[in-house]
């Protein structure tokens, strides 16, 4: 007979979900904080390496993917490791451990957040 419990997992708090919070680029002007958000976005994205993982991770069946199924971009496997930790540095993607893997998610907020971000205005319309 096992003790062992499950326990619940935690959703993070919307805060803690990373996602980039700046409106429109064609609303307004960004705020100090808001530039510095975005720029960390653009800045891990304008690598095509991690570019290609990103978009492998969000375009996964079922919105994850193990770096199993990932890893075959061009590059080794630290090298991945590493673009994959910018990656979670700049909060577009989370990772979670499972056994000898680890599964990467794009949370949808963040997928959200950039779309608003890129969305044109009525201003530039």
């Amino acid at each position: 007979m096992s003790n062992t419990k499950a326990l619940p997992l935690l959703e993070p708090e919307a805060s803690e979900a990373g996602a980039p919070c700046c409106p429109p680029l064609t609303e307004r002007p960004f705020t100090v904080e808001e530039a510095e958000s975005a720029a960390r976005m653009f800045k891990a994205l304008s690598d095509p390496v991690r570019l290609r993982l990103f978009t492998a991770v969000a375009s996964h069946e079922g919105g994850e993917a193990c770096v199993c199924d990932i890893s075959d971009v061009g590059v080794s496997q630290p090298t991945v490791s590493h673009h994959l930790k910018k990656l979670r540095d700049a909060k577009l993607l989370t990772s979670e451990r499972r056994g000898t893997w680890v599964y990467y998610r794009v949370e949808p907020s963040v997928l959200a957040a950039m779309g608003r971000l890129l969305t044109v205005g009525p201003a530039a319309a």
